[in-house]
């Protein structure tokens, strides 16, 4: 291996101090210019190559954007990965990615982790668990921006990029009601996300829009993975509480509810239709096929990096937005039944 020569090296050589090769080799003005000629003949031969570190503390810029998202079991966030990826390669900044696991302390120690390593910007999509807003709000404060997508913090005045999540909702909701099924549930999600609450609410008034009637268990507690699918559905089953359609939080408690309604005996659409949300990969490849809200995962990545960019590399920095991207409906088997339509 290729061995680097340090300043040290360099000084020894030519028997100066350190301080003046480093002034040298950054062109000040206090080196006379044969000094600066012999600096640099020097650090050629050795094969001088400087310290990132050291040159970051020294231009107090990292190039360094950092990352947190939630969790890697989904599709959805690499695919929000390779959109912000593109940015930033682009924009000659480096990436530094961590995952909270979905925990608030993972969360909070990995925003400190990335402050001890000199970010420029942070992007994030919060936990289940909640809010750390008291910790982005003092990064902000610092001089740190954020800016949130996806999942994102209500309580600090930041850019988000998200979709219209009630919108969708709703959408799903009623195109469930227009396929003729009158007995419709929800399985919501965490309680603490925006997102969750946004969808509960597209699927709240979209049934009452419609005059269908609404029950203590027409919103059952789901959460984010397909086992919380799987053990919402198992609990109806066992209650035989059976609705005729039910609009999911994502595709994976989507896919939860799919297992147990087949290990039931029961087939889907005939007798209990589904949609999901976030179209995963699986939504096309499952039997029957899901019908999902199509996300822009990548445009979202890419957007909310570039308006990091701005928060960075604009003076003043440009007042905070929340962007709002456009998704789509992609209606499959799985909400369709010819019978009831």
């Amino acid at each position: 291996m290729k061995k680097y020569a340090t300043l040290k090296d360099i000084a020894i050589a030519l028997k100066i101090s350190t301080a003046t090769v480093s002034r040298a080799l950054a062109d000040r003005w206090d080196v006379n210019s044969k000094t600066k000629i012999l600096v640099c003949e020097e650090a050629i031969r050795q094969n001088y190559k400087p310290n990132p570190i050291a040159l970051r503390l020294q231009n107090k810029r990292s190039k360094t954007i950092g990352l947190v998202v939630p969790e890697f079991k989904s599709s959805f966030f690499p695919l929000v990965i390779a959109g912000i990826q593109k940015v930033i390669d682009e924009s000659g900044f480096q990436l530094l990615i961590t995952e909270s696991q979905e925990k608030m302390k993972v969360e909070e120690r990995n925003l400190k982790l990335l402050e001890s390593n000199m970010v420029e910007g942070i992007l994030i999509s919060i936990t289940r668990e909640g809010e750390n807003s008291d910790l982005y709000q003092e990064m902000i404060d610092s001089g740190i921006p954020i800016v949130f997508f996806n999942r994102v913090c209500s309580k600090v005045i930041a850019p988000k990029v998200i979709i219209d999540d009630y919108k969708m909702a709703f959408f799903a909701t009623e195109h469930l009601i227009y396929n003729g099924f009158k007995k419709i549930y929800h399985f919501s999600g965490p309680e603490n996300l925006s997102v969750s609450k946004e969808r509960k609410r597209g699927f709240l008034d979209a049934m009452n829009k419609h005059h269908r009637s609404i029950t203590e268990n027409s919103v059952t507690k789901a959460g984010v993975f397909s086992d919380k699918g799987y053990l919402a559905m198992q609990s109806l089953i066992e209650k035989n509480d059976l609705p005729e359609a039910i609009f999911c939080f994502n595709d994976p408690t989507a896919f939860g509810a799919l297992k147990a309604i087949k290990e039931a005996g029961l087939k889907c659409p005939d007798d209990i239709a589904l949609v999901g949300f976030s179209e995963t990969e699986l939504a096309q490849l499952v039997e029957p096929p899901l019908t999902s809200v199509e996300q822009p995962t990548f445009e979202l990545g890419e957007t909310a990096a570039k308006l990091l960019l701005e928060l960075i590399n604009q003076t003043p920095p440009p007042e905070p937005q929340t962007i709002s991207l456009h998704a789509k409906l992609n209606v499959r088997k799985s909400s369709i039944n010819v019978q009831r339509t």
